[in-house]
């Protein structure tokens, strides 16, 4: 594993064990059920960083006979179970809210509970910030997703302190175990997303408009005139992009001239998108054939329409 990305998700490993002790500590001290929400969702953060360190781990071998693309999809494995982890802690702490709302408890200690709560929403912030732009900067969804989720508890940790400290002025009770639901709505929504996006990695889902127009217009830059592109194709594994497409040249160029341009298609694409791996299939583009030979082209022909250009002949 790159040092970049193993320092962020150790800091959240130690962020995990740190702030679940001070949550733990805070609602033995006041009995808030808001407060054993937050240390419910520490639990799923320690859960969640331990198995994002596995999985950028077995991520970070290299290409084998079993895997001639790499690994790196295990990371968008690591981040669905995340997201369902973090939905099992918003279903339980809905589940404890409820019961709190039937029989309600007194608040204790809430001065005390509140400060420590708010010590550890401070050191999932900065580690949150962190792992963000660390998961940005490499690309990383393990990161980006760990980032994402202690954020979320930072702004969970707010509204809690802020909702307790309502009931330490009002003396309504009940304002504990309703926040507890709503922050429980809030999780699961975090919860959702993460599946989403990990469902949609899994599927080999495109990369992001911006950055197949940028291919495109770097394939575009380097074709003469009788020359054309077809069946672009793009994924992410991981960290890894990956773009396929059909290279259409005059079939009276030779192999040693087809294979120089498409070297400098690559070079173009690559430069583009920086760690981008291309692979191009090079075809004639007199035959027939090279014109109807991918289920991309179907694709390509309804984006041109719905972008109002002239469907292909």
């Amino acid at each position: 594993m790159h040092r970049n990305l193993r320092i962020p998700i150790l800091l959240s490993i130690v962020a995990g064990f740190t702030t679940l002790a001070l949550k733990s500590v805070a609602y033995w001290l006041t009995g808030s059920v808001g407060l054993l929400s937050e240390a419910a969702e520490s639990v799923v953060n320690l859960l969640a960083a331990g198995t994002a360190y596995l999985s950028l781990l077995y991520a970070a071998r290299p290409v084998d006979e079993s895997h001639t693309y790499g690994h790196e999809k295990i990371e968008y494995f690591s981040s669905g179970l995340e997201g369902m982890l973090i939905g099992v802690a918003a279903f339980s702490i809905a589940w404890v809210a409820v019961q709190r709302i039937r029989a309600p408890e007194p608040l204790e200690s809430l001065g005390l509970g509140l400060l420590i709560t708010l010590v550890a929403a401070a050191i999932n912030g900065g580690v949150a910030i962190l792992l963000l732009r660390v998961g940005r900067k490499y690309g990383s969804i393990v990161l980006e997703a760990d980032g994402h989720h202690l954020m979320t508890d930072v702004w969970t940790s707010v509204v809690v302190v802020s909702g307790l400290g309502l009931v330490a002025v009002t003396g309504v009770q009940i304002l504990d175990p309703l926040l507890a639901l709503a922050m429980a709505a809030n999780i699961l929504r975090t919860a959702v997303k993460l599946v989403h996006r990990s469902f949609n990695g899994l599927m080999d889902h495109a990369l992001p408009d911006a950055e197949q127009a940028a291919v495109r217009a770097a394939i575009t830059g380097q074709l003469s005139p009788g020359m054309d592109f077809h069946a672009l194709r793009t994924r992410q594994a991981g960290t890894r992009r990956f773009a396929d497409f059909h290279l259409l040249v005059p079939g009276s160029m030779s192999v040693h001239e087809a294979h120089a341009r498409t070297t400098r298609v690559e070079e173009a694409v690559r430069a583009a998108l920086p760690g981008l791996e291309v692979t191009i299939h090079v075809e004639p583009i007199e035959e027939p054939e090279a014109h109807a030979d991918s289920e991309m082209l179907a694709v390509e022909r309804r984006r041109r329409e719905a972008q109002g250009g002239a469907p292909d002949e």
